[in-house]
């Protein structure tokens, strides 16, 4: 309310640039970028919902009071009068620009065969291409419904070079028992894999390394589904191998520029500069290797909000190149979008926000075309695809 201008409308919500490492933008004032999904036991009920918090009844109809005042703040934001709200977000973004990048050629193919409504989704095809089984498997069942997790996680959290600590990452996620995982999987894991692994988890303990907490056979089962994931991508691991040769020698040899794949890296002025496939680039102060091989720079600390050294890897570079390649192709395509009469009025990570007026030609068919369209500099070779609705009320839909 008290970002709220006398017209109702907020402003000043988002910071251009605001995510130093990526220059997404970044939330201010309200945390847009942060809001609760509505759970499924509210999906039919939300003015209901609001009326028992307004008359002070919230706790007398339902269970968990705080999760149901939050779940309401999204559906607070209401197109003007005579408007509606068009939204739409790139669909797995982060995973259709991280095998462009790396030239991951069988991924790009799946994407555009997903795409074309001939394909299954990646996640299945994450799993199948792990095991080396159908990806065509039915994930409405318990069983198909665990493989579709498992090979969810492994996307989401070993794309940039995670390993086993990723998994408990991704398990807390995605609401994932590591023990049921793990029975799952050590059945129909490759002898040769499994060896592989039990040497790894014995390494580990004789370096005195965290096993997290875990037992051995779930460490062995997450590190197994780790092997199988790189082996299935062998692009993706090769171009982490280029991207940390790229960056070291860029630092050892200021002003020398430095290639891997569609990057370009060079050190001027005490900056490692890496230029992205739009031309813009991203930037890091004070670049060094330290006498362990260890690669840092000077940034500041997204907990502490300190300036210090940062230590960094080829993968955690992977990831800011990634997120930043995302945010080109929003941002290329948001004067398409507000050409064609969508005026953009939010922006959360890889989603757009309209608010046009209320008429038929305003379709969020016709907004999910504008924003995945294709960058001049993606040379129609970067499969993009969209998901929106249509509302009055700010929901998510998915």
């Amino acid at each position: 309310l008290r970002a709220t201008s006398s017209d109702g409308r907020l402003r000043g919500t988002l910071q251009f640039g605001g995510a130093s490492r990526t220059n997404r933008w970044a939330g201010r004032l309200v945390q847009l970028q942060n809001l609760s999904r509505v759970p499924k036991y509210l999906k039919n009920q939300y003015d209901f919902a609001v009326e028992t918090i307004k008359c002070g009844a919230v706790e007398l109809v339902y269970q968990n009071a705080m999760d149901v005042i939050g779940s309401t703040v999204r559906g607070a934001l209401i197109a003007a009068p005579g408007k509606k709200l068009c939204r739409a977000d790139l669909s797995n973004i982060e995973g259709r620009v991280l095998a462009w990048l790396a030239g991951e050629d069988w991924k790009l193919k799946a994407f555009r065969e997903y795409d074309a409504g001939i394909g299954p989704d990646l996640y299945k095809v994450a799993y199948g291409k792990a095991f080396n089984v159908d990806p065509n498997f039915d994930h409405k069942t318990i069983e198909g419904y665990l493989k579709r997790q498992i090979g969810k996680v492994m996307e989401l959290m070993l794309q940039y070079e995670g390993g086993v600590g990723a998994f408990i990452t991704g398990a807390m996620t995605y609401n994932i028992d590591l023990d049921v995982m793990a029975d799952a999987c050590l059945p129909v894991i490759a002898e040769d894999v499994l060896q592989e692994a039990w040497r790894f988890l014995e390494w580990t303990k004789k370096q005195r390394r965290s096993t997290f907490g875990l037992e051995d056979r779930v460490f062995v089962a997450c590190d197994a589904l780790k092997r199988l994931w790189r082996r299935g991508h062998p692009a993706i691991v090769a171009f982490w191998k280029a991207l940390d040769e790229a960056i070291r020698q860029a630092i050892l040899n200021p002003g020398v520029v430095t290639v891997a794949g569609r990057n370009r890296f060079h050190v001027k002025d005490a900056w490692l500069r890496m230029q992205l496939p739009s031309g813009r680039f991203l930037c890091y102060a004070n670049p060094a290797i330290d006498e362990k091989g260890q690669i840092s720079y000077q940034g500041l600390n997204s907990y502490t909000r300190q300036w210090q050294k940062i230590k960094t890897y080829a993968g955690k570079v992977f990831e800011n190149d990634c997120q930043s390649v995302a945010r080109d192709v929003m941002a290329h395509n948001m004067e398409h979008i507000e050409e064609a009469g969508f005026p953009i009025v939010l922006s959360v990570h890889d989603e757009i926000v309209t608010e046009p007026v209320d008429s038929p030609e305003y379709t969020s068919k016709r907004l999910e075309q504008l924003l995945a369209a294709q960058p001049f500099w993606a040379d129609d070779t970067l499969p993009l695809a969209a998901a929106g609705a249509e509302m009055y009320r700010y929901a998510k839909t998915d």
